[in-house]
């Protein structure tokens, strides 16, 4: 019998674990693909927002502000990088000045920190490459950027390494309820005394498992073109426009990494399997953003990719005991999700509490997680001296991010299964360059398949493939975990 049983391994599942891990309870996480952060958490603009937007007295408002101020400390600690770059919201009309003195208004009184309004020419000092079309914009200096995957990984891993247990490619099918919940998943059933839904899109089916269905979700994708590395270097602050019913609208942006950012449209998802991309959103996306900068060149760009948002009938987060006793929603989770998670994670722990969950701090229970990617100045002579070196630490697998072999090895012993070139990609960024995995992917897949005890052509390219046939050694696992438990 486990003490909780948290559905879903995006950015909110992983952060209520992490804060579970610090006492005496049996946690598990299931989730129902190879790896976590495999939803919205995976596919999104990483900004971790300032708190003006969201209506004045939502659980979006709290928990935006709230969440906010914690990333400096939680990057300290965890190391999955952030830095607080500012955002413009610009203005090119009276009617958006209007719009832009309502959100100053509205950030106030939310608690957003470093708001302030400037105009004209004051706009191009701090981005000279924004319109002149802008003639009013919002600053937010306390708008900062990260990377959404990496954070959902090192919150997992943390939580891992504290004793969570973490169960993949484990959808749940069945939840039988009361007194406590057998969860049933394609891998085995969970007996647990209390859940938490954080399913992201399916969080609405999953509720309807347990009879704890009271709202809808619907899933709303939004499309992204992402350039070189590098070239995000053209800003420094988050642009926006002023946003309008849909959500905050099409951004441009520097990545953590420095890659330029452009997204997302808005439209409403085929499914909540509906991640393909079109050539009219792309193009549409580029118009847009072009008002806000209009000379980024497309020359420079890398890929697209999209992802869902789930969006809730009730306009905003549903976190709560459902009218199961012992069933707890963390639904609706939309923008700024991200942003919110450590204060919502906080907000589950007191629940679970107040409904009755004992909680005994843990002793040695220890918040600190090391980073896997370590920077590094190579000259390209260096780049080329230590691609050509036998199986070593210091041999460069990725030459376009500078990525070792010691990094990927590394990633693979922190106590979460990596079991695919992709889940390899978003911890190190192997793959994430120029020539997009064309250099580095067959020494991924070698180096994989030494680990995993599998042959090259078994190893997945994707964390969601389930076609091929799960042949990982035996021993992997409990070397992952011992790894993760001795510091290695």
């Amino acid at each position: 019998m486990y003490d909780v049983c948290i559905i879903g391994a995006g950015v909110v599942g992983c952060a209520i674990a992490r804060e579970l891990s610090r006492y005496e309870l049996r946690t598990i996480v299931l989730d129902r693909a190879g790896d976590v952060s495999q939803g919205a958490s995976k596919a999104n603009s990483g900004i971790v927002h300032g708190g003006y937007a969201a209506p004045n007295g939502t659980l979006k408002a709290e928990l935006c502000a709230d969440g906010n101020r914690r990333f400096t400390q939680l990057d300290s600690e965890l190391h999955f990088g952030f830095r607080r770059s500012g955002a413009l919201v610009l203005g090119f009309s009276d009617e958006d000045r209007v719009a832009i003195e309502t959100l100053y208004a509205n950030g106030i009184a939310n608690g957003a920190e470093g708001l302030s309004i400037v105009e004209g020419s004051r706009i191009r000092e701090l981005e000279p490459n924004v319109s002149e079309d802008a003639r009013w914009a919002l600053r937010c200096a306390s708008v900062g950027i990260t990377s959404p995957y990496e954070l959902t990984i090192a919150l997992a891993e943390n939580a891992v390494a504290n004793g969570v247990e973490l169960r993949l490619f484990s959808e749940v099918v069945a939840i039988e309820a009361g007194p406590g919940f057998t969860v049933e998943t394609v891998r085995g059933e969970v007996d647990a005394a209390f859940v938490v839904n954080a399913a992201g899109v399916a969080g609405d089916r999953v509720a309807e498992m347990a009879g704890a269905r009271d709202f809808s979700i619907t899933p709303r994708k939004g499309e992204y073109l992402l350039f070189q590395k590098g070239y995000g270097r053209i800003l420094s602050h988050v642009i926006f426009q002023v946003p309008t019913d849909k959500g905050k609208g099409v951004l441009v942006t520097s990545t953590y990494h420095g890659n330029l950012l452009i997204g997302p449209n808005a439209e409403e998802a085929a499914s909540i399997e509906d991640v393909d991309t079109s050539v009219e959103a792309l193009l549409s996306i580029i118009e847009v953003a072009r008002k806000s900068v209009p000379g980024f060149e497309l020359s420079r760009l890398l890929t697209s990719f999209s992802g869902l948002r789930a969006i809730s009938d009730r306009r905003d987060f549903i976190i709560g005991e459902s009218r199961v006793p012992g069933f707890f929603n963390v639904a609706g989770i939309e923008s700024p999700g991200l942003t919110s998670a450590p204060a919502i994670a906080q907000r589950v722990v007191r629940l679970l509490r107040e409904a009755g969950l004992t909680m005994k701090a843990k002793r040695g229970c220890d918040p600190s997680r090391k980073p896997i990617i370590v920077p590094k100045s190579l000259t390209d002579q260096e780049v080329a001296r230590l691609i050509k070196l036998d199986s070593s630490p210091e041999r460069i697998v990725c030459r376009c991010e500078r990525v070792s072999e010691g990094e990927i090895l590394d990633c693979m012993q922190r106590g979460i299964p990596v079991e695919s070139v992709d889940a390899v990609k978003r911890r190190t960024r192997a793959g994430m360059g120029t020539c997009q995995g064309a250099f580095c992917r067959p020494r991924v897949t070698a180096l994989l398949a030494q680990k995993l005890g599998l042959p090259a052509e078994e190893v997945r390219v994707r964390s969601d493939e389930l076609t091929k046939p799960v042949r990982v050694k035996r021993t992997f696992y409990k070397e992952a975990a011992e790894g993760t438990r001795s510091g290695a």
